[in-house]
């Protein structure tokens, strides 16, 4: 069976285990490059997932129903 994809809360809460294992020393060289190859993994996992939720809120739906990108109304407002 597959295994159920954890969810970002999951997942930042499993980095940041990692991390404060890693920051306390005690772990050997191996397990703490394993971990360490881990937490890079993770890191990426959620940066993606942060930066997928980040252009879901900048878009808006107008009135025909065309999708627009709030950045770049704010961006001609700037200027």
């Amino acid at each position: 069976m597959a295994e159920k994809k954890k969810s970002f809360e999951e997942n930042l809460a499993d980095l940041e285990a990692i991390v404060t294992n890693l920051e306390a020393g005690n772990v050997p060289l191996e397990e703490a490059m394993e971990k360490f190859k881990t937490g890079v993994t993770l890191s990426k996992e959620l940066e993606k997932t942060l930066s997928d939720a980040e252009e879901t809120v900048t878009k808006v739906m107008t009135k025909d129903g065309e999708e627009i990108n709030i950045k770049q109304d704010q961006d001609k407002d700037q200027k």
